[in-house]
Order: C-alpha cells, then sequence, then structure tokens
C-alpha cells in the first residue's frame, strides 16, 4: 500500500476476525513506532507486545471503552516514565506520534487498529508488570478486520476541507 492509501484506509478496528499476526508485521509496526519523531530525540516509551488472550481480557479492564481490546489479535501498550512535571505534554504529544505511525504502519499491512486510554493505572501496572516508576500511557489493539477490509475511505465522516484550514489567517 502506498502512504496516501494508508493514510485513506486507516479507521478505527474494533471487530477482527482472530487470526493471529506474523511476528514479522509486528516487528515492522513496532519499528514504525521506534522511529517515530520525538522531541530532543527523548524518546520517552517502550512498547509492551500482549498476545495473551487472558491478558488481553484482563488489560480490556483498565477503560470502559477498552473493551475491543479483550478482542484484538495482539495489543501494544504504550509505556512512558511518570513525568512530574511539563514534560508529560511533551511526552503525551510524542507518544501521538508513535500511535499514528504505529496505526499507518499497520494500515499499510492491512491491520486493522485503534486506540483505547488507560484509566486504571494500578489495573495496568499488574497486567503489564509496570515498574511504580512508569505508568501505560495507551493502548493499540490491532487484528485483522472482521467486518470489512481496509480500503480508501472516499467520504470521509469529517469536517469540511474549507471549514477546517485557514490560509494565512483565521
Amino acid at each position: 500500500m502506498e502512504t496516501w492509501d494508508a493514510i485513506t484506509s486507516r479507521r478505527d478496528v474494533r471487530e477482527y476476525t482472530g487470526d493471529p499476526l506474523r511476528r514479522e508485521e509486528l516487528h515492522a509496526i513496532l519499528e514504525a513506532g521506534r522511529r517515530a519523531p520525538s522531541s530532543r530525540n527523548w524518546q520517552p516509551w517502550d512498547f509492551i507486545v500482549v498476545t495473551d488472550r487472558e491478558q488481553l481480557r484482563r488489560l480490556s479492564e483498565v477503560w470502559k471503552g477498552a473493551r475491543h481490546v479483550a478482542r484484538s489479535a495482539t495489543t501494544i501498550a504504550l509505556v512512558t516514565p511518570e513525568h512530574p512535571d511539563q514534560s508529560r505534554e511533551r511526552a503525551e504529544y510524542d507518544l501521538g506520534q508513535v500511535s499514528m505511525q504505529m496505526m499507518l504502519a499497520a494500515a499499510d499491512l492491512d491491520i486493522g487498529s485503534a486506540h483505547s486510554a488507560v484509566e486504571d493505572q494500578e489495573r495496568a501496572r499488574e497486567v503489564l508488570g509496570l515498574p511504580d516508576d512508569c505508568r501505560c500511557a495507551y493502548l493499540i489493539p490491532l487484528g485483522r478486520p472482521a467486518d470489512r477490509p481496509l480500503m480508501p475511505i472516499e467520504q470521509p465522516d469529517r469536517r469540511e476541507f474549507d471549514r477546517v484550514v485557514h490560509w494565512e489567517r483565521w
């Protein structure tokens, strides 16, 4: 898939076939995240790859909107150190870039993805075995789409271009 096709095909996928992902596919997705831009090349992230069915089920309980994690083939947990100061905002921005880069790499491989917040940090810490000085920022569930394949969306449900883009001034 070409870059533009990956961008226009990517959508949140929350229903998966149950087929496992190949190790080389996961490696490509993880490498895309590892190579994401980072403020001052800080790279405030680690990734935990979860494929165990019971662990995915338990991980789906870290937030009420994370139920699709239990049905994913794999979920990648984005872990970052606790940031008591303004560096947390920089870390969040960097993690957003990691997330998008991973999800585009997944779309390029015809793998569906979504994202999930993490509300219950204690539960996430328990399930993932995190040290006390780290937190799970986000989850990226992955799997082969069960409902329809990824393909460019001609009419996305987005605000009109001219209502979003302003040239030179508001």
